[in-house]
């Protein structure tokens, strides 16, 4: 077998440094092992699919949307258990990342009406570790987005249960955290591909180059090759 490896060019060495995560295989960073990409894009597939049977719940102009999967009946059955499949892919995230997702006091300016500012300053920039301030608020939201969502989500789907008052409420909390997560997801999207070229690889071949990681995150950078002085 090691001798087929060798013939074919095989790396045993690159290929276990890639099973881990923040480790430099030549040049390029291993930034998300297999199991992290797993996660998210389960995460990102039970998001849409709750946003393809929800659309035509939502609203007529979406009608069309339910024939994708049987009728707009269907989309009502389906919507909910998709709904609970994303939350529990959404808690396996949050729990998977809440380690390397703390806000640092240097992080602090991510928050509040001096985040312009504090974007502008290029001191701080070179303190950006393997995730910036924004990514980790982002982070968070998003699991908050998707606890109000199913929390609302279950009112509607055992409307029975619950008095009229709380069904009101639980509509309004439903379409105004679906409208500002769906807003937060578009620019996410954005960042990750057309903003900032080579992060979508981070999330499909798990490695960044390292001019990459130097430019976005250069804290992170820095300590990965082991050098501390900027």
């Amino acid at each position: 077998m090691s001798s087929v490896k060798r013939q074919i060019g095989f790396d045993e060495a690159a290929f276990d440094a890639r099973t881990a995560e923040n480790v430099v295989v030549g040049g390029e960073i291993v930034r998300h092992r297999l199991s992290s990409r797993v996660i998210h894009w389960t995460v990102a597939n039970t998001f849409f699919l709750c946003l393809l049977t929800g659309l035509p719940i939502w609203t007529p102009v979406f009608g069309w949307l339910g024939n994708l999967f049987g009728g707009l009946s269907v989309c009502r059955i389906l919507h909910p258990y998709f709904g609970v499949a994303f939350f529990l892919a959404s808690l396996t995230m949050f729990v998977h990342w809440s380690r390397e997702m703390k806000m640092t006091r240097e992080e602090r300016g991510w928050v509040g009406p001096r985040l312009l500012a504090y974007l502008r300053d290029a001191e701080n920039h070179e303190k950006i570790g393997k995730y910036n301030g924004g990514q980790k608020v982002f982070f968070y939201t998003s699991f908050l987005a998707s606890l109000g969502l199913l929390a609302s989500g279950i009112v509607g789907w055992f409307p029975l249960s619950f008095p009229q008052g709380v069904r009101i409420a639980a509509i309004i909390v439903h379409d105004v955290t679906f409208v500002l997560f769906l807003v937060s997801i578009v620019f996410h999207i954005y960042l990750a591909t057309t903003a900032e070229p080579g992060t979508f690889n981070a999330m499909t071949r798990g490695t960044v180059s390292k001019a990459w990681a130097r430019i976005h995150h250069p804290k992170w950078y820095r300590e990965l090759l082991g050098n501390g002085k900027r």
